[in-house]
């Protein structure tokens, strides 16, 4: 038997012998429980079709793989953002799924629909009768601890019927095999967004193998969450927003790609005001109504007026909105408080209570000892122990924010401890050390074991709970598998329901013939519009820098024939560069230097590089807006400038790679964006900023003395050479060189065409003021419209140009004021004319 299964083996493909190998290492980690080997100790059915599928993959292909799958993280900008750092980081995927059986998923999301509807009922009780705390079911004390307790909201009827509609629980193996809970997440759940990032990498890594899985699809849960959150409004077409912190946020990808995903209105604390009983959008057309609000900004922080009067991420009056029934928001203010582990040790006999049920779901076995028996029996074997705080995760009294394993404390610090539960045991629980299953994942072209924690999503819909088919997946760096010790994880996998049977493929997008034709242009937030427009700046202001670091590199200007000399074109460049912040040398510096450290110099705010880093900074709060070639671009535009440049032709090459991938960017705005009010604050920015830096480069260059090497380094930093030698057969001459860059209406690069568009813009844009007279912007935009139109290149001194530049600055000073206001000023009446 021995001889005839090892010629079986060696016959086997190379592929099959690496299974077998594979399956013999991780089988031989003792005790450690494994998604891979199921209890009976032989691999479980869904894992072997993955490793026979996937042994099938040459070493080549599957490192190609894995390089497509951080190649679509990075150009994608899927990131994230560490507590306490102010840098983004490239999302850390694992190139391995975790894998779950139908029927093992069953078990788990039946649990997990039951944990819902049980804590659903339980904030109904809370905020409502309060009949838990006065039949004694559930301490007075373990409700009121927690700051997330809001009497603010008490007696509240929750606008749209029910306090959750996302909840979710982080879950692992146990010794057992069965899973179990480690903590709820009732707040407002992260995690869903990345899933879904998770699910679209490694569908298209692994594009036939995820095919051939039969792996359940997410699309139809996203759908079910999005409909449900419609039919709680009280109007057929609701406007739903998610409400972010911002920016810096540690997982505000997350929320762009929920937004962007779900169809709906990413907007900030500032973006919104109450107007009478409802939260409306500050737009650039005025106030909107918005119905239903996601929040992702915990609850303390929503409203200052009657929360956390330090909280700059609410909005003012939002609580009694909700007493007025005014707008839904999912999930309700206080859900939070149910996160608190004090009250772990209830949820058996609440769920008999509530549902006449058996919890199915097991937590962590929890002691709080606000109570007298769980207190004396915590303090009576300490060593075996996690301490935890009871309103949250950090231990009252120790500097760390995870648990506190009593065991591995110092004498001291133990005898601490105990004494602080022994003082005020209401604030602590003791959890049992629990040891996680492991996942397979895939380090030095190896399968390795590393425990996990999977967190997963339940969202209420009319029909009662749904479950997301996957989930987000954390996986712990080192091998150590107490769930104590998880923290954060170090990198995320995607969650794959495998079935027997094929699945049927699904999409957000609804059935033709439920959809009705609209053309409107949808509503754009103040605050998008703002950076929007300041996006368009930065873009046309690191153009305009690297124009002239093209032009000062340019073999260190070869000079005009018949120049008497190259040095005052340098001297002017050069004092322009220093002017704009892009460099520090004196005037009369090595050039060389001079367009090195304009290229990329992160010190110095007018930098090429500094100034795509802020495009990139002021584009990254717009990612819901923006299309992944768009971000993609700027990106590389980004990594491109900080290389290290070593020469002058590397400095110049580095300068006209970047200005091209700036066309192609302004190329994807023209021909992709649709012509809302979006795209024209983002036009807008540009065609200012291009106007006023046209303005300062005709002062510069073609002043009244002006020779050929200035008039041709104005023809050179507007691009309008060809244009010129086509048009006049003679050299650069002061007055066409000037008609040609200031007034010329069919030059797409003079101020004129960009001040006749920005009018055009304006003129479109909604009219915010009842009276019905001329607006300032457009006024302005008028005026200079007119001026140019009649003006003369003869009278185009530089007292005139300098006037011209200053007009400019104030048009577009002028534009971010009226649309963009902030405070109280935001409050303005709806729009009477115009685009939304």
């Amino acid at each position: 038997m021995t001889s005839q299964g090892s010629n079986q083996e060696s016959k086997a493909r190379p592929g099959q012998r690496r299974i077998a190998q594979w399956t013999r290492d991780y089988a031989r980690l003792p005790g450690i429980p494994d998604e891979y080997i199921g209890e009976d100790g032989a691999p479980r059915a869904a894992w072997s079709r993955f490793f026979d599928a996937f042994a099938a993959l040459s070493p080549a292909d599957i490192e190609r793989r894995f390089a497509s799958a951080d190649r679509h993280l990075r150009e994608a900008g899927v990131t994230y953002r560490a507590p306490g750092e102010t840098a983004d980081r490239l999302w850390p995927l694992s190139h391995l799924p975790l894998i779950i059986d139908e029927a093992d998923w069953q078990q788990l999301s039946t649990g997990i629909a039951q944990r819902a509807q049980l804590f659903e009922m339980v904030l109904r009780d809370l905020y409502g009768e309060g009949r838990l705390v006065t039949d004694g079911a559930v301490p007075a004390a373990a409700i009121a601890g927690s700051s997330e307790y809001l009497r603010a909201v008490c007696g509240v009827k929750p606008p749209g019927g029910r306090h959750l509609h996302l909840y979710a629980a982080d879950v692992g193996r146990g010794p057992d095999g069965r899973w179990w809970v480690l903590n709820d997440r009732t707040q407002a759940p992260s995690g869903a967004g990345y899933a879904l990032e998770n699910r679209l990498v490694l569908s298209r890594a692994f594009s036939n193998l995820y095919k051939s899985m039969n792996v359940e699809r997410v699309a139809p849960f996203f759908e079910a969450f999005r409909d449900s959150l419609r039919a709680s409004a009280d109007r057929d077409e609701p406007r739903i927003g998610l409400l972010t912190p911002g920016a810096f946020s540690e997982t505000y990808f997350e929320h762009a790609t929920l937004a962007r995903y779900l169809g709906f209105l990413l907007v900030e604390g500032d973006d919104l005001a109450v107007s009478g009983d409802r939260i409306h959008i500050r737009t650039v057309a005025g106030l909107k109504r918005l119905d239903v609000l996601l929040r992702r900004v915990d609850s303390n922080f929503l409203d200052p007026l009657e929360l956390d009067a330090s909280s700059h991420l609410g909005v003012p009056g939002l609580i009694d909105v909700l007493r007025k029934n005014g707008v839904v928001v999912a999930n309700m203010p206080g859900s939070g408080v149910l996160e608190a582990r004090a009250l772990l040790g209830f949820l058996p006999s609440l769920c008999r209570r509530l549902l006449g049920e058996t919890l199915i779901m097991p937590h962590i076995a929890t002691w709080w000892c606000g109570q007298k028996a769980a207190r004396e029996e915590v303090l009576s074997r300490l060593e075996d122990f996690a301490i935890e705080g009871a309103y949250g995760r950090a231990v009252p009294g120790f500097s760390s924010h995870e648990p506190v394993i009593a065991g591995e404390l110092p004498p001291a610090e133990r005898d601490r401890l105990r004494q602080a539960i022994a003082d005020r045991g209401i604030d602590f629980v003791g959890q049992e050390l629990v040891r996680l299953s492991t996942t397979p994942v895939w380090e030095q072209g190896r399968i390795t074991p590393r425990p996990f924690v999977l967190r997963v999503f339940a969202a209420a819909t009319p029909h009662g709970w749904t479950v997301l088919p996957g989930g987000f997946c954390r996986i712990a760096e080192q091998p150590d598998a107490r769930a104590v010790s998880m923290g954060d994880g170090a990198r995320s996998a995607d969650v794959w329901i495998v079935s027997d049977k094929a699945v049927s493929a699904s999409t957000l997008l609804p059935a033709a013939e439920a959809v009705r034709i609209r053309r409107i242009a949808g509503v754009v937030p103040s605050r998008a519009a703002d950076n929007l427009f300041w996006l368009g700046r930065y873009l046309e202001r690191a153009e305009a820098t690297l124009r002239l670091i093209r032009a000062l590199g340019a073999p260190m200007r070869d000079p005009v024939k018949g120049s008497s000399s190259t040095l005052p074109s340098v001297e002017r460049i050069q004092r322009l560069l220093v002017t704009w912040g892009a460099t520090s040398q004196a005037t009369r510096s090595n050039p060389a230097r001079v367009v090195a450290e304009a290229l990329q110099s992160p010190e110095k705010f007018g930098s090429a590089l500094s100034l795509a880093k802020s495009a990139q900074r002021t584009a990254s709060s717009l990612r819901e807006r923006l299309s992944p070639d768009a971000w993609q671009i700027i990106t590389e535009m980004v990594e491109r400038l900080s290389l290290q440049v070593d020469d002058d032709d590397s400095v110049v090459s580095a300068a006209e790679l970047t200005l091209q991938e700036l066309a192609s960017l302004a190329g994807l705005a023209q021909e992709n964006m649709n012509r809302a009010a979006g795209w024209r604050f983002l036009d807008m920015g540009r065609r200012a900023e291009r106007a006023i830096n046209t303005a300062r480069f005709a002062r510069q260059f073609a002043y009244d003395e002006a020779g050929e090497e200035d008039l041709d380094v104005l023809l050179t930093l507007v691009d309008c050479q060809i244009t010129y030698r086509s048009r006049y057969l003679v050299g650069p001459a002061l007055a066409p060189v000037r008609d040609l860059a200031v007034l010329d209406p069919y030059n797409p690069r003079s101020v004129a065409f960009q001040v006749a568009t920005l009018n055009d813009h304006i003129a479109a844009l909604p009219s915010l003021k009842e009276h019905g007279l001329i607006e300032r912007p457009q006024r302005l935009a008028v005026a200079l419209q007119a001026m140019l139109t009649t003006a003369e290149a003869a009278s185009l001194d530089a007292k005139t140009l300098f006037a011209l530049e200053q007009d400019l600055l104030n048009l577009a000073d002028a534009i971010g004021l009226h649309y963009f206001p902030h405070g109280p000023n935001a409050s303005r009446p709806e729009k009477l004319t115009g685009l939304a």
